[in-house]
């Protein structure tokens, strides 16, 4: 399995969870990596965004919203057995005007929080989505094949303990609690990409357009 010490990323993208009434708004995703699951709206780093922006312009251009009140809730870190490294900073917010819409990138889909469908999403998905929409802050690591999970660990804000498998107890590596941000942070980096200033400004290196989330 991946060595997280020494872990970089190809990629950097955003997930944008828009909470409301008991309810989340996923998408069905249409094209790009992870077709035909159901997500959350997200998409990759853009050069000169901060993460915030990104996640914000994702859900315009997927679901025709504007999301007024993004807040930074917790780190996703993927390596698949192709090559793809990504890293995905994951929102939760319950401001937005307009109405959401179907476009060619997805389609609108609210949910109950007590009845997420993870046997039509990523498999990771059920690790960390719930009690993220609940409130909880985390970092999380994965390693994939394909569609198919090979090993996980999560680490939750606030919690000794961690899920998963990898490397001895409360281990972050290199990519430590440097640039770690709570619910009020900065964008700002986080762990072996390394400092990127006040604003967390950064390009993407990944090679799958249109990705919606892992």
């Amino acid at each position: 399995m991946t060595d997280w010490t020494t872990w970089e990323p190809t990629m950097r993208a955003t997930l944008l969870f828009v909470v409301q009434d008991g309810q989340v708004l996923l998408i069905r995703k249409k094209r790009g990596l992870g077709a035909g699951k159901i997500n959350g709206p997200g998409g990759r780093l853009d050069p000169g965004e901060t993460y915030a922006e990104c996640a914000v312009r994702e859900v315009r251009e997927e679901l025709g919203i504007t999301v007024h009140d993004p807040v930074r809730r917790g780190e996703l870190h993927f390596q698949f057995v192709d090559g793809l490294a990504l890293y995905c900073v994951v929102f939760v917010g319950t401001r937005f005007t307009g109405t959401p819409v179907e476009t060619d990138e997805a389609i609108p889909r609210w949910t109950p929080l007590d009845a997420l469908p993870y046997g039509e999403m990523w498999e990771d998905d059920r690790h960390w989505l719930g009690p993220m929409l609940g409130g909880r802050s985390f970092r999380a690591w994965f390693d994939f094949e394909d569609e198919t999970m090979l090993s996980h660990r999560v680490e939750w804000e606030g919690r000794e303990g961690r899920e998963g498998p990898e490397g001895p107890e409360g281990r972050e590596g290199r990519e430590g609690r440097e640039g770690r941000e709570g619910r009020e942070g900065r964008e700002g980096p986080e762990g072996p990409e390394g400092p990127e200033g006040p604003e967390g400004r950064e390009g993407p290196e990944g090679r799958e357009e249109g990705w919606g989330g892992g």
